[in-house]
């Protein structure tokens, strides 16, 4: 099969109708390499970057609650910093390139799930300029 890895998507194919980040952006720990008091930083295992990961919201309306909160991971040498908000909404409209999913079997529910990765983030695109599928970021969750 041609298709194997992290699945490269655009932005408007994972949220159609924008999302806001409702979390801040935070390491992901490497449960494997941490111990005790000691936190570790995952790092993606193809291309070696740090991985951060932020809680956005879908503004899909139609999407369960349940789903409406998602995690997005970002590969990045340093902490990534969310765009300024310019909304005066409550949350930051935020996008992401270089996206790619990755599905598996989550293995407390048995459900298929997705993991959900970037490259950057950045404030919303002017309507009308889409984003397209980036470069694959690797071939596994490193969380």
């Amino acid at each position: 099969m041609a298709l194997q890895g992290p699945i490269p998507v655009g932005f408007t194919q994972v949220f159609p109708l924008g999302c806001y980040i409702v979390g801040e952006v935070e390491p992901v720990k490497d449960f494997e390499a941490s111990t005790g008091g000691k936190f570790v930083q995952a790092r993606d295992k193809i291309s070696g970057e740090l991985v951060w990961q932020v809680a956005v919201m879908d503004a899909d309306p139609v999407v369960k609650a349940a789903q409406k909160t998602v995690s997005i991971k970002i590969l990045a040498p340093v902490q990534p910093v969310p765009p300024a908000s310019t909304s005066g909404l409550p949350f930051t409209p935020v996008e992401f390139d270089g996206m790619t999913v990755t599905p598996y079997v989550h293995q407390a529910t048995g459900r298929l799930a997705y993991s959900i990765r970037a490259r950057e983030m950045r404030a919303p695109r002017p309507a009308g300029k889409p984003s397209a599928p980036g470069p694959v970021a690797s071939s596994k969750d490193a969380a």
